[in-house]
């Protein structure tokens, strides 16, 4: 049986980077270097930078999925052994501009984390779809729709539902609105801010985002990024 990750700490990051690193594939410049920052439960954390500056880099590196050249990402103040990265990626949500859904009904869809092995004999809350669906203006119908027929702003929406119902305890959220049009950018943010509030002493995300102004919306905390390091932690 894989080993678990330490549960969250009362005081200490959730999660820490140091002197993170990744140079080109191709050549030995760096795509980002010397990233150093913590996560605390209760961070709403905006990573913000010029289109190139990493930031979408950066996030893929905390999802462990691209490897680094240098540095480290920890949990709860300890590395994570290749045999725990299962419980870190069930804990630790990504969600990219278009998260990838299943075919087949929404319901389907929101079934599948517990399906996995992970969450093996858990079943759908579904207290919690209703006051989601509800805070998107939809009721109990939306589950049967097919997500074939559903426009790319739905199909984004019914994928963030589907990380909610996973209880992640921390969120990396890739310019999950880019391809949204605003109302549906609205009801996103509405849904994040919402899913935070719950349990804020349990709960951070960090958000990529090129626009400013939602930049502002959604974080508390700001981190700058410019050429692949970090310019400013405010």
């Amino acid at each position: 049986m894989a080993p678990s990750l330490p549960h969250i700490p009362r005081t200490g990051p959730l999660l820490a980077v140091t002197d993170l690193g990744r140079r080109h594939p191709e050549g030995s410049t760096w795509l980002f270097r010397h990233i150093e920052f913590e996560i605390h439960t209760g961070d709403r954390l905006a990573l913000v930078g010029a289109t190139g500056s990493g930031k979408s880099l950066i996030l893929r590196a905390l999802a462990l999925l691209d490897p680094v050249d240098q540095g480290e990402v920890s949990w709860c103040g300890r590395p994570i052994a290749d045999r725990a990265v299962p419980d870190y990626r069930g804990r630790v949500m990504y969600l990219q501009q278009q998260s990838p859904i299943l075919e087949g009904s929404v319901e389907d869809n929101l079934n599948l984390p517990f399906r996995l092995q992970l969450r093996h004999g858990g079943s759908l809350p579904k207290e919690q779809v209703d006051r989601l669906l509800e805070s998107l203006g939809r009721d109990s119908s939306f589950l049967t729709n097919r997500t074939a027929n559903l426009s790319g702003g739905e199909r984004q929406l019914v994928a963030v539902m589907r990380a909610l119902l996973a209880a992640p305890s921390l969120l990396l959220l890739d310019e999950p609105s880019a391809a949204l049009d605003p109302q549906a950018t609205l009801m996103l943010e509405a849904l994040i801010d919402s899913w935070h509030a719950e349990a804020p002493t349990e709960r951070a995300y960090v958000w990529v985002s090129h626009d400013a102004a939602q930049a502002q919306r959604v974080g508390q905390r700001f981190i700058h990024l410019a050429n692949g390091m970090i310019e400013a932690d405010t």
